[in-house]
């Protein structure tokens, strides 16, 4: 009796209390337009910042008489793009959108744009993404990490070959599959024969002392990677064995993350991409407070000089792969990273698209790259 008389006095409530207008958002339309909407009758100001949605870096969004207020972008093209809202001077989330994307220190809010041959959600075979919790002796903490599996991996025993994907700086082991797509690019991928099936490893890049690492100092991360998340999905997951069934790439910070952990260890790897980046602070311009002297790659030739040296390493290495932007802010360290590898007899495959720093650019290179492993 006491919980019918509760339920009543609360429909009464609900009832009493005036409702706002029904909001959609975010809202695609089919010319790829996005309509983002947000219900805030007491602000008095709403912009959003898009994130790598041309245009809207602190767009206004328009109040209607009903509260609502309301911004169309675009058109665009096709992809995953995160953006959040800022009210009134506080930055805050989409309410009315449950997909988000985590960063190292913030959540976004994402939307999809359909249209792309690799990046939709098609109707093959998925795989499935794992977030892995492991304790890692090098950094005393436990870490996390994303792992993709392959359509058919629960109901196979087939060893797989394994693909270490890393991320940017200010982002997270969770960036590139909720904003990245790597997950729907390797179901695509694969369900076409475009690439072998395989495990993809996406790890946190941010340890302690950030992601990157000042040559001669203690690198965190290359330390967390070959002591912990190697052997623990070596002993985890059933993986090919031997340096031809392993990857490593990255994008920007996790570019550079590449270089730092897979030169040192190319009898590990025989494939290497590096997206957007090089070896950031050696050659050119670096962000405000990397505390980075361009040297132009002395100091990292000076520790890696045995490996350099060593040219059956080199030939057996099968794919050395750059990309970057023409107007990323990194081309200079990209371009001068290429010369100094070519200088000690590395082959270099390089792409050199008309993009920027943006995951407009990362998805295709990833797209690109994945194809030609482990063939």
């Amino acid at each position: 009796m006491r919980l019918v008389l509760a339920l009543t006095t609360i429909a009464a409530f609900a009832q009493q209390r005036p409702q706002g207008p029904v909001v959609s958002s975010p809202e695609v339309s089919a010319d790829r337009k996005i309509t983002l909407r947000l219900l805030a009758p007491n602000a008095t100001d709403v912009k959003v910042n898009g994130g790598d949605i041309p245009g809207a870096g602190g767009t206004p969004l328009v109040k209607g008489e009903n509260g609502v207020w309301e911004v169309t972008l675009g058109p665009v093209v096709p992809g995953s793009y995160r953006y959040t809202f800022n009210v009134n001077g506080v930055a805050a989330v989409d309410p009315r959108n449950p997909a988000n994307s985590e960063s190292n220190n913030n959540v976004w809010s994402v939307v999809n744009v359909p249209g792309s041959e690799w990046f939709d959600t098609k109707d093959v075979p998925h795989g499935a993404i794992g977030s892995v919790t492991y304790h890692s002796k090098s950094l005393g903490r436990a870490r996390r990490m994303q792992v993709y599996t392959p359509p058919g991996y629960e109901l196979s025993n087939a060893k797989y070959p394994v693909f270490y994907l890393l991320h940017g700086a200010s982002d997270s082991d969770d960036s590139w599959t909720s904003v990245g797509r790597a997950n729907f690019i390797l179901d695509n991928l694969i369900a076409a024969k475009k690439a072998k099936p395989m495990i993809v490893v996406m790890p946190a890049g941010h340890t302690t002392s950030g992601g990157f690492r000042v040559p001669g100092q203690r690198d965190e991360f290359a330390k967390d990677f070959v002591e912990d998340i190697m052997p623990y999905i070596e002993s985890h997951y059933r993986v090919a064995a031997g340096r031809n069934n392993r990857a490593i790439a990255g994008l920007s910070m996790g570019g550079n993350q590449t270089l730092a952990v897979g030169i040192p260890h190319l009898d590990k790897f025989a494939y290497l991409g590096v997206y957007s980046s090089g070896l950031i602070g050696a050659f050119g311009s670096a962000r405000p407070g990397m505390n980075m002297t361009p040297d132009g790659g002395a100091a990292w030739e000076k520790e890696n000089a045995a490996v350099l040296a060593n040219t059956k390493l080199k030939k057996d290495l099968k794919l050395m792969w750059f990309g970057i932007g023409t107007k990323d802010f990194l081309l200079e360290t990209n371009r001068g990273t290429v010369a100094l590898l070519k200088k000690h007899g590395f082959t270099v495959t390089t792409k050199e698209t008309d993009g920027a720093h943006t995951w407009l650019e990362w998805r295709n290179y990833l797209a690109e790259f994945t194809p030609m492993l482990f063939q």
